[in-house]
């Protein structure tokens, strides 16, 4: 089944919608980075900010798989 990209006219230009999807990752990720703070995911890495991007890419992925 193919999907129909619908693009997204801002001030008339066309986004991609991928660029879409990524600032909804973006948006994702820093509700749940509080929450992820308090549980103490960032300790369980040795390098913080390799988790947090890693975290946002798999969001961005799942956001682009289901939409």
């Amino acid at each position: 089944m193919a999907h129909s990209f619908r693009e997204l006219v801002i001030g008339g230009v066309l986004v991609a919608p991928f660029m879409a999807y990524a600032v909804a990752a973006l948006f994702v990720v820093l509700l749940i980075r509080p929450l992820l703070s308090f549980v103490g995911f960032l300790r369980l890495f040795s390098n913080a900010a390799i988790a947090e991007l890693s975290l946002y890419v798999a969001i961005l992925g799942l956001i682009a798989l289901f939409f």
